[in-house]
Parts: structure tokens; C-alpha cells; sequence
């Protein structure tokens, strides 16, 4: 669950940074930014030490102002919802873990910096990460390292490669593990939003 939490911080990372340097402004300008967007999602994960990766994909939805639903297709069923006051883990219909914002500082960490994003108030991104960049005609390509120790050794680095919207977000860890997402059949307005995600918000 901590690796979906922060590619769904991430999904929206560059959208808005208020980082030095003319590069992430570019970028800005490039990034449409929809109030409802959904897509798919294909995730490789190789462990330390395995030669055969871990394949998962799914869907995602990201709604200004209500939330983030990721939901997992395969190779095992889940779906994580996060509002601004909680995040819940289901499996099938069942709830298999709440946290509460008001109960858990990290959920109130987690759901502020997500929120923030969401918002285009990127100062608390700016703490906690030193971010790179350049930009192609069509393209772009961002590094974030974080600032934090405890951050780092939690998430190690991070990269977001991208156009109109974030394509990849490739994961190395500081374990020696690396994750690699790929975003496609983007979707943005009402429209994008199948019954089964609106139900959860």
C-alpha cells in the first residue's frame, strides 16, 4: 500500500512546483490539468536479487477536490480510495483497513501533500524534495530526491517522464528495488469516471 501512496502524491508532483530554475514553469505550461482523470496503470516491480519481475496493473481516477481511487485488477483485486479525511484499503466489498486523519498523523501528512498537489500549493513539496528537470519540444523529464533521510531510505529516488501528462514514474530504491509505472488510456472530465469509482467518493 506505501508504494500506491506515493505514486498517487507523485501522479500530480509536477503539476504545480514552485522549484527554482525556469524548467518545472515549462512544464506547468505543457501539463494539462483536468479536474477528473483517469486512466490505466502498468506496474513492474523487480525485487533485489529476483530476475522475474512482479506484473500488476489496474486503473486509476484522480478528482480535484473528493479524492483518488486506485484500483487494482491483477494479478489480485484491490482498490485504495483516499479523501481528504481517510484511506481506505478494500478487498471486494469489504473494508480491510481504515485509517483516519483525524486518528493517524501519517494519513494527515499523506492526504495534506496529496491535497496540496491537487490544489497547485506546492510549498511542502519543495521540503521535502530537491527536484530536476528538462524539457524537450514535446517531452519532459523530472528527478526528485528527498531531502529527508528517512525519506530517502523510504523512497529512495524518483523520476516522472512525461508530455500532455505523466506517462512513467520509475522507483529506485534505496533496498536495491525497482518500480516502474506506466501510465496510458488517459481519460479526463465526467465522462472519465465509470459508476464503481463515482460510488466511492
Amino acid at each position: 500500500m506505501k508504494r500506491y501512496l506515493f505514486v498517487i502524491i507523485l501522479w500530480m508532483t509536477v503539476t504545480g512546483s514552485q522549484a527554482e530554475g525556469t524548467v518545472i514553469p515549462q512544464i506547468q505550461t505543457m501539463l494539462a490539468k483536468p479536474a477528473t482523470l483517469c486512466g490505466r496503470f502498468d506496474q513492474t516491480k523487480l525485487l533485489a536479487g529476483m530476475k522475474k519481475p512482479l506484473l500488476s496493473n489496474g486503473r486509476f481516477c484522480v478528482v480535484s477536490g473528493k479524492g483518488v481511487v486506485w484500483r487494482t485488477l491483477a494479478p489480485f483485486p484491490g482498490v485504495l480510495r483516499l479523501t481528504r479525511d481517510e484511506i481506505v484499503n478494500y478487498s471486494g466489498d469489504r473494508v480491510a483497513m481504515r485509517l483516519d486523519a483525524k486518528q493517524e498523523p501519517t494519513v494527515r501528512i499523506i492526504n495534506s501533500v496529496l491535497f496540496s498537489l491537487l490544489a497547485g500549493d506546492f510549498g511542502q513539496l519543495d521540503s521535502l524534495f530537491s527536484i530536476d528537470g528538462s524539457v524537450t519540444a514535446n517531452s519532459w523529464h523530472v528527478a526528485l530526491n528527498a531531502k529527508q533521510p528517512g525519506l530517502a531510505k523510504a523512497i529512495g529516488a524518483i523520476s516522472l517522464d512525461g508530455g500532455t501528462y505523466v506517462q512513467t514514474i520509475h522507483m529506485d530504491e534505496a533496498s536495491g528495488d525497482h518500480t516502474t509505472i506506466v501510465f496510458s488510456a488517459i481519460q479526463t472530465g465526467d465522462a472519465a469516471l465509470q459508476p464503481a469509482d463515482a460510488a466511492l467518493f
